[in-house]
């Protein structure tokens, strides 16, 4: 909830000389609270306007009804809370620091990926927690005002934001770029009533030539530099796509059961990226190297329990199932394997039917072809 303004502050507001100087103090007092980096970003975002539209007009937000939703507000942060005047912006770095090395999971096929940004907590909970205190502290300590946080759950260009508030450039993959950390961060925003002083762009584009994140896309969704389809991005097809996964990019998901980190992985920034120090962004539960059989095997209880306080929970355990079924269709074929899907055939839904089916099927071809080379 918004703090008020009228509420006194609980402790003697720092003596300041200006709107620069409460912008430095705010700074300082972010990485108080463990933020990597802290910016501030005024609210003039028309020029992204026809570029977002374009984008919902030829359909490439695919199922995700809520990016076509909320008409100016994504645009204009003062109608998504009256009275915003500067959005500070901020970065907390959430690679695992235990973490096993993501491309060997991603190359032994009869592992699990789950995308790295969701092996620990649920990163709404912990940065909403965290800009929370953060902005309250701003009212206590430095000036009262009204605000509202963000973490990717409203209707906010959290981009576009932060390459305002000098925290990095989109790269080509449409991700946040940072010459300090890569991209393995989270963002978060504080829409505040402050009006704050703010400086250009500090880190201009850095890609250059490079379009090594293009190239390795599995399912070719990034169809241009800056360009993403999201309706054949794997992380949209595990995550927040419902229904059915199309054939043409089943193959292509390969082990990947909960997002992609591809993009990320080859990325040559990321040399940089930092680990979290946060201990809600270790891995939990073995989800950072766990087999495909033994996930598959998760009853609905059993995969609440263990995504309890995860972002994953929020696909369900049908989508679960979905998922697991296509990767163990891209397993190498074992008696294990077969039994594992044997046992799904039946299952009560008939999303998750359709794939064990298709799934089978890539081992009858596998076996019909070995059969034949052996003729």
């Amino acid at each position: 909830m918004p703090s008020s303004a009228a509420n006194p502050p609980l402790l003697p507001q720092t003596e300041v000389s200006g709107a620069r100087d409460v912008a430095k103090e705010i700074i300082a007092l972010g990485q108080e609270f463990g933020f990597a980096q802290v910016g501030i970003a005024n609210t003039d975002l028309s020029s992204e306007a026809i570029g977002f539209q374009a984008w919902i007009d030829s359909q490439q937000h695919g199922e995700m009804k809520y990016m076509a939703a909320h008409g100016e507000k994504r645009w204009r942060p003062d109608e998504l809370q009256p009275g915003t005047r500067s959005v500070i912006c901020v970065l907390l770095d959430y690679w695992p620091s235990d973490v096993q090395d993501a491309q060997a999971v991603l190359e032994e096929p009869s592992r699990a990926y789950v995308s790295r940004y969701a092996v620990g907590r649920d990163y709404h909970k912990v940065i909403r927690q965290r800009l929370q205190a953060f902005a309250q502290q701003i009212h206590e300590r430095i000036s009262p005002h009204t605000f509202r946080v963000f973490t990717d759950s409203a209707p906010v260009l959290e981009i576009p934001l932060a390459v305002k508030s000098g925290l990095g450039w989109r790269g080509k993959h449409t991700l946040l770029l940072n010459r300090e950390r890569g991209s393995l961060f989270f963002l978060g925003e504080i829409y505040t009533s402050l009006d704050l002083a703010t400086d250009e762009p500090s880190q201009a584009e850095h890609c250059g030539s490079c379009r090594a994140c293009i190239d390795v896309c599995p399912t070719q969704a990034i169809t241009a530099p800056y360009r993403l389809d999201a309706r054949r991005c794997v992380s949209y097809l595990t995550i927040e796509h419902a229904s059915a996964i199309p054939v043409e990019f089943r193959k292509a998901i390969g082990n990947r059961i909960y997002g992609c980190d591809d993009c990320q992985l080859v990325c040559p920034w990321n040399k940089f990226a930092k680990r979290t120090t946060l201990a809600d962004f270790e891995p939990r539960n073995a989800l950072d190297h766990a087999t495909l059989i033994e996930v598959f095997s998760w009853n609905e209880e059993q995969f609440l329990k263990i995504t309890e306080g995860s972002a994953i929970r929020r696909i369900g355990h049908e989508r679960w199932l979905r998922n697991v079924a296509i990767a163990l269709g891209n397993a190498p074929t074992s008696p294990e394997v077969i039994a594992a899907l044997a046992a799904r055939t039946q299952h009560t839904s008939a999303l998750v039917r359709e794939h064990v089916k298709w799934a089978l099927a890539q081992h009858v071809q596998s076996v019909e072809s070995d059969e034949n080379i052996a003729t």
